[in-house]
């Protein structure tokens, strides 16, 4: 009977490393459950989380609303921004202006 059971949530994206070990366990573990690899990863810190007392007591600590964050979390891309489209220099290339708003607006 497996220890976890998955429910479907609003997540965000974030880098982490693993040893290939607990890579290939996390991966069997989520056929095992039948749920995806990042399902059984949150689930399994949320249980660990929940059932560590001393981590529960520290929690409630300002020290726990100090501490520095350490995760690589990954931002959503920015819907990308619609500008009225300038007009074109006689010779057909793009002012200075107008390439560094577009490069710009594709990388926010």
């Amino acid at each position: 009977m497996p220890l976890l059971e998955v429910t479907p949530i609003r997540q965000i994206s974030a880098s982490i490393r693993l040893t290939d070990t607990t890579a290939t366990q996390v991966d069997q573990y989520a056929a095992f459950i039948h749920a995806c690899a990042d399902d059984v990863v949150e689930q399994a810190l949320s249980y660990v989380f929940s059932k560590d007392r001393d981590f529960q007591e520290f929690l409630k600590t300002p020290e726990a609303k100090q501490v520095a964050a350490t995760l690589r979390i990954r931002k959503a891309p920015a819907p990308e921004v619609v500008e009225a489209p300038a007009k074109k220099p006689a010779n057909g290339m793009q002012s200075a202006a107008v390439s560094t708003a577009i490069v710009a607006g594709s990388k926010a």
